[in-house]
């Protein structure tokens, strides 16, 4: 268990990857290498339906600074440098988009036993300004997240959430949505050794007074193989395994089902991840 509440990004975190994260209808398949002077190079091709998306990604560090630049097929350039332990605990972000020139944003993190906050600003004339924060331990965590627009003078997000951590559950609560949404969510590790857990996320939507319920669960068939699966309360049903048929080489088939009409909504993704 790692010490501090960590960023308000961790809320809730463990059951959002274990009922979200790998789970594709899209093939994908991506490529990293590295140069002699230790430049990771990542190429990642996505069939969309009929629509291919592509980008290369470059990544270099030096010390402790990390620059990654990314190109995909719409001319679009995307640069993050990040320098780590500007102080103790602290870490500086400045990124940007070309062509987009209002898009350059400078970022600080700061990780603390009991704090964890995150705080950007746009570099614009009237710039949006987000700032996050979480107080407590790594057992009991409260934190908030809010942006403010400086040329409207109106916050556009206002959040906040609580999580509870255990030797192996985490629950969560989120309020999102400028307080119209409401989520909880629930992570059970019912086996370290098979790494088998269970979790559960239910939305509530206060403006439609609609809920959704999705139960999801994980287990490794042996040290390689993991298989997971997901099902929510409007009979949509995904199951995924993922194999590692070679170090840090991934290759993962996703299938998604509407159980309400089966013949014409199953959806089957592919993905091919190739590491050295």
């Amino acid at each position: 268990m790692e010490k501090g509440p960590g960023l308000y990004t961790d809320i809730g975190k463990k059951a959002r990857d274990l009922l979200y994260r790998d789970y594709q209808t899209d093939q994908k398949f991506t490529l990293t290498t590295y140069t002699a002077s230790g430049v990771a190079i990542t190429s990642t091709g996505t069939k969309k339906g009929d629509i291919t998306f592509g980008e290369i990604q470059t990544q270099l560090k030096n010390t402790n600074v990390t620059t990654d630049i990314k190109v995909n097929t719409d001319s679009t350039l995307f640069t993050t440098v990040t320098v780590n332990e500007v102080a103790p605990g602290m870490k500086a972000i400045l990124s940007f988009v070309v062509p987009d020139q209002k898009s350059v944003k400078a970022e600080i993190q700061y990780l603390h036993d009991y704090a964890g906050i995150t705080s950007s600003i746009g570099l614009t004339a009237n710039p949006i300004v987000n700032m996050s924060g979480v107080i407590g331990n790594d057992v009991l965590s409260l934190g908030t997240d809010v942006s403010f627009d400086t040329a409207t003078g109106n916050f556009t997000k206002y959040n906040a959430g609580v999580s509870f951590t255990n030797a192996d559950l985490i629950a969560a609560v989120n309020l999102n949505n400028k307080g119209d949404s409401l989520v909880a969510s629930y992570y059970h590790q019912v086996s370290p050794l098979t790494s088998t857990a269970v979790g559960v996320e239910m939305t509530y939507s206060f403006s439609t007074n609609e809920n959704t319920l999705t139960i999801g669960s994980q287990h490794a068939l042996d040290p390689l193989t993991t298989v997971k699966g997901r099902v929510n309360n409007y009979g949509k049903a995904t199951a995924l395994i993922q194999h590692e048929w070679r170090p840090k080489s991934l290759v993962s088939l996703s299938a998604e089902v509407d159980t309400k009409a089966i013949e014409k909504s199953t959806k089957v993704g592919l993905s091919l991840l190739l590491k050295p």
